[in-house]
């Protein structure tokens, strides 16, 4: 049995108390990821973005807004951890400077600042020790090199390659990559099928192995 940290759902980066940047992340795969473990006897922590489904009970869930909540929920977490499998979008990008006021109409082209808010995976990546990590790569163009390039600037040990059309659906379809940068499994269906398909070739090639 491990105890297994899985990210899910989008961020929210706010530009004023009432707007914020955030994407179609529903937290689905998450869940379904989650129940998955849950079914072979392992031990979950959700650290979750807003999202309307509903994880587990038996898993501790940690609540957040901001990637960077994320990233500090994570970090708190994660070395209690046998694992982590990114599953959440966070947003890439935030404001600035977030406005104390809430942002009225001019009439005038409203010019924003945007700057990288921290990699989550990435940064846990640089940090693991005994811990195997698993990422996710949403990818519209270069599918498969894109994710390999992230698999090894994250450090992750396998990467789950799939398309925009994931979020918020009901389904997924996935390519598993390997360190070796070979394509280990392909499961499509439904995003609980495609999880407990996850999970088994976690079980298969990364617990219970060195790293």
């Amino acid at each position: 049995m491990s105890r297994i940290l899985i990210t899910s759902g989008p961020t929210r980066q706010y530009l004023d108390p009432v707007r914020y940047l955030t994407n179609e992340s529903s937290g689905r795969m998450g869940c379904a990821l989650a129940l998955a473990a849950i079914e072979q006897s392992h031990q979950v922590v959700i650290v979750s973005g807003p999202v309307d489904v509903k994880y587990p009970r038996q898993a501790e869930i940690i609540w957040v807004i901001s990637t960077e909540e994320m990233l500090a929920a994570c970090r708190k977490h994660f070395p209690h951890c046998d694992g982590m499998i990114g599953a959440a979008a966070p947003c890439d990008y935030r404001p600035a400077k977030v406005q104390s006021n809430k942002i009225t109409k001019t009439g005038d082209p409203l010019d924003l600042h945007l700057i990288e808010t921290p990699d989550v995976v990435a940064t846990l990546g640089a940090e693991k020790d005994r811990q195997w990590m698993v990422g996710f790569a949403l990818e519209t163009e270069n599918h498969q090199l894109n994710a390999l390039t992230k698999m090894r600037r994250k450090n992750c040990d396998l990467m789950m390659l799939n398309e925009p059309a994931a979020m918020n659906s009901l389904e997924n379809k996935v390519k598993i990559l390997n360190r070796k940068e070979e394509v280990i499994a392909t499961p499509a269906g439904s995003k609980e099928a495609v999880a407990r398909e996850i999970i088994a070739v976690i079980e298969q090639t990364l617990i219970g192995t060195t790293l």
